[in-house]
Formats: C-alpha cells, sequence, structure tokens
C-alpha cells in the first residue's frame, strides 16, 4: 500500500473512533500511541492526522498538540443550524429531482431505520441514520451541495451519536424521517424542506439533552486525560 493510501485510510479509521466515541472530543492525539495500536510508523499517522485537521475533526493546542476537536455549545448550535439549512437544500431538491431508484434508496435506508429503532440499538440506528441522510443528499443531484453537506455532516457525526443516546430519541428520529420521506414521496418540496430542518436543527430540550450530554463527555475526558497518582513510599 502508497502512503498515500495508507495515511486515507488511517485518516478514515481515527475519524470513525471519533464519530463512535471510542476518541472522544478533547482527547490528546499521541502519534507514538497511535502508530503502535495501528502496527505502522509515525510517518502516515501525522499526515493522517493533517487531513483530519484540515476536516475541523482535530485541532493543535499548546503543550498538547493534536487533541479531538471540541466544539463549545455556541458553535454546536451554529453548526447544526447551518446542517439543518444545507439539508434543507438538499430536501428541496430531491423532492423535484430524485429517481424511483433513488426514492428505494431512501425507504430503504428509512426501513433499516425502523429496525434499528425498535430493537433500541443507537449503534446501529446512527449508521442507518447516515445512510438515509447521505441518500437524500445524492437524490438533490447537486454535487457541491453534496460536497458541502457531507463535510459538515463529519465534522458532526461525534455529536448526532450522542444525541441518539437519549433515552427514546432513535424511536423519534424514525418518526421525523416519516414525515420527510412521506413529503419526498408526494413531490411536496416545502414541506420536505420543513420536514428535515426541524429534524436537525437543535433547540429546546434537544439542546439541554445535548448539552448534558457533552458534559458528561466531557468529564470523561478529563478523567481519562488526568495523570495517574503516584503511589505512596513505603
Amino acid at each position: 500500500m502508497n502512503g498515500n493510501r495508507l495515511s486515507e485510510r488511517l485518516r478514515e479509521s481515527i475519524e470513525e473512533e471519533i464519530a463512535t466515541g471510542k476518541l472522544l472530543p478533547g482527547t490528546r492525539l499521541d502519534e507514538v500511541e497511535l502508530a503502535t495500536r495501528f502496527g505502522v510508523s509515525r510517518t502516515p499517522i501525522r499526515e493522517a492526522l493533517r487531513l483530519l485537521l484540515g476536516e475541523g475533526l482535530v485541532e493543535t493546542r499548546p503543550q498538547r498538540g493534536a487533541v479531538v476537536a471540541q466544539a463549545t455549545p455556541q458553535r454546536l448550535i451554529e453548526m447544526f443550524e447551518v446542517m439543518a439549512e444545507l439539508e434543507g437544500m438538499c430536501a428541496r431538491l430531491a423532492a423535484r429531482r430524485l429517481s424511483d431508484v433513488e426514492m428505494a434508496a431512501i425507504e430503504a435506508a428509512h426501513d433499516a431505520c425502523r429496525g434499528s429503532a425498535a430493537a433500541r440499538d443507537a449503534d446501529a440506528y446512527f449508521y442507518a441514520n447516515e445512510r438515509f441522510h447521505y441518500a437524500i443528499y445524492a437524490a438533490s443531484h447537486n454535487t457541491f451541495l453534496f460536497e458541502q453537506a457531507s463535510a459538515l455532516q463529519r465534522k458532526l457525526r461525534p455529536y448526532r451519536r450522542l444525541q441518539l443516546r437519549v433515552r427514546n430519541r432513535p424511536q423519534r428520529s424514525f418518526e421525523e424521517h416519516q414525515a420527510i420521506v412521506d413529503a419526498l414521496r408526494e413531490g411536496d418540496a416545502e414541506k420536505a424542506v420543513q420536514a428535515i430542518r426541524s429534524h436537525v436543527v437543535v433547540q429546546g430540550e434537544r439542546f439541554a439533552d445535548l448539552i448534558a450530554s457533552l458534559s458528561q463527555m466531557t468529564a470523561s475526558t478529563a478523567a481519562n486525560d488526568a495523570p495517574a497518582e503516584s503511589a505512596p513510599s513505603a
């Protein structure tokens, strides 16, 4: 495997660990530890971290080096507001442009969400939910919009997953998906826009739930990063 492909594979692996919570926001990314864990030299790890830095998933801090990016509550609100507008644009265009095959792909992802929500499997729902949203991006038939929505989606993955940890959120999310699917099937662009905006934007109780989850996550990160206490001398 050449260096570029290896760095890209490592980027994907680290990104997945960030998205699934194995690497929490604020966690220090030690090149030596990552190189040892993935069985590679530090060079491709350094390049993978550089790629993640460019995506906004990793940031650098004084005395700590590379860490998993951690958004403030205000920054999260702003990001979800923009995500809601981008997805609204995707839904509007998809309602006008999607093919029967693309509608079937959206419905198949929706059915996968149904099964995961019924099983109360938040992890499986996370991936089915991603397929659902990406299918709508693709159905917009606007490559630039697809790229922009996908880029912000990647930055928000850890937080969207965190939202799904809130009690009964997958079932409510699925019900919100149903309104989106119905609007797309009817070709009602404005109804699709409103349904997906209200599904994505974080406000009210959903904002409070997300902040509570973030507080727990921050406390966990701080505990993991705290230096071990020295054993008392005899």
